[in-house]
């Protein structure tokens, strides 16, 4: 069974919803440890931005909570919203101040970005339902 929750995916959605969720979370997750370590590629985003340390520390705990509620069924479609807002604020951060490509890194760090931004995006549409905003609106 693909979750407990009230409301209940038609099958294929479930495996689309869990799928995306399970590949946010992690991409989130492992870039929390180079938040959170301090990592030189990470201080220098965030210095580049003007948000070092407290925006590079803040935003890893707005991901953390991202990601643990897009692996709880019954939380999933708030973790997808709160995924979306934090991965936009990246994303425009990529297009205004700091490139695609950062440090050499080929635009992966921006790929992930958008991966995230699709993924959630697919997870927030799918559990509309759980999100207390939403829910009515469609």
């Amino acid at each position: 069974m693909l979750e407990s929750h009230a409301m209940s995916l038609p099958r294929t959605a479930g495996y689309l919803s869990w799928a995306c969720q399970v590949v946010a979370a992690v991409i989130l997750l492992q870039t929390l440890y180079f938040k959170f370590t301090g990592a030189p590629e990470s201080i220098y985003i965030f210095s580049t931005l003007g948000l070092e340390p407290w925006g590079r520390l803040g935003s890893g705990v707005v991901e953390l909570i991202a990601s643990v509620l897009l692996l709880i069924p019954a939380t999933a479609g708030i973790g997808a919203v709160i995924a979306l807002g934090v991965i936009s604020g990246a994303i425009v951060s990529h297009l205004t101040k700091l490139g695609i490509v950062v440090q050499n890194d080929g635009g992966l760090l921006f790929g992930l970005a958008i991966t995230v931004f699709v993924c959630a995006a697919v997870v927030a549409w799918l559990r509309r339902d759980q999100i207390p905003v939403v829910r009515g609106l469609f």
